[in-house]
């Protein structure tokens, strides 16, 4: 095993989808690699201790087996505020008892971090679900609720995977598009109403559904479903802090792979895109 002199620091950006680990010293990468998404608002104790205890020790185990090393970790998470972020502090100093140098910060604090930096501006997560904040470059100034995927989450993909179940079965869609997707899916409306009612997790279900939609944006109403998501988007959540003169950046799988249509929905509602990042974690590891 390789014995590293300098601090090793372990930066994490979590969403509900997937948690990417980065571990490096001063001098280099050493290891990357994800695991499932760690959300403490959906997911209880005993489920993060088994990402943490068995994902990521096997991880970092296998690769180099460098876990008392580490020295500090900043943890950036979906779900990570108040008595959450407590506990999700508690499960990482157990998993790493050697660091006593252990943050627990939002992703919205990584997403202002990655697309504003330390200048003044709004900063959006768009991915599995969907958040915003008005930034003024030190500190998130006001954050809107996002609601999660059932009360909000406007601009998601879970969100984006619900509207279009919804047009879909209601006849707002192509009927060839609706025959395409039970073939390649090989599900059935009964499994669709089982997965989102009865199974956990159904907003990773729903936001599964993105690479479908993605590749028939030649559909104008597939295209037009996905424009009016974000447009709901900016109205309801961006709208709110009444700075069109700021620049609107975005971390996240669908704003990285939507970028064209959230650029028209940004232009309708009258707000300009800033950086769009599908990954912060290059950025967190420079930070």
């Amino acid at each position: 095993m390789e014995d590293f002199k300098e601090p090793l620091v372990l930066v994490v950006d979590s969403g509900s989808t997937k948690t990417d680990w980065c571990l490096f010293s001063d001098v280099k990468t050493i290891v990357r690699f994800s695991t499932q998404g760690i959300n403490p608002f959906h997911q209880g104790e005993d489920t993060i201790r088994d990402i943490v205890g068995k994902e990521l020790h096997t991880a970092i185990d296998g690769a180099v087996g460098l876990l008392s090393q580490v020295s500090s970790i900043r943890f950036y998470g979906a779900g990570c505020r108040g008595e959450t972020a407590d506990s999700l502090r508690s499960i990482l100093l157990e998993a790493f008892p050697g660091c006593s140098d252990v943050f627990v910060g939002s992703d919205l604090m990584a997403a202002a971090h990655a697309v504003c930096g330390t200048e003044e501006g709004i900063a959006c997560i768009l991915g599995t679900g969907a958040n915003s904040c008005l930034y003024d470059g030190v500190k998130i100034v006001r954050n809107v609720s996002p609601l999660g995927y059932i009360l909000g989450d406007e601009g998601s993909g879970a969100v984006l995977g619900k509207l279009f179940i919804n047009a879909l079965f209601k006849g707002d869609m192509p009927e060839n598009l609706r025959t395409e997707f039970l073939e390649l899916s090989g599900i059935t409306l009964d499994d669709i109403i089982r997965r989102v009612y009865r199974e956990p997790m159904a907003n990773r279900w729903l936001a599964s559904l993105s690479p479908f939609i993605h590749s028939h944006l030649d559909s104008r109403q597939v295209n037009d479903l996905v424009v009016a998501n974000f447009v709901d988007f900016f109205k309801k959540n961006v709208d709110h802090y009444s700075r069109k003169d700021l620049p609107v950046g975005a971390v996240g799988s669908v704003a990285y792979y939507y970028k064209e249509q959230l650029e028209e929905a940004a232009m309708r509602c009258g707000y300009r895109l800033g950086r769009i990042v599908k990954n912060p974690m290059d950025i967190l590891m420079n930070g």
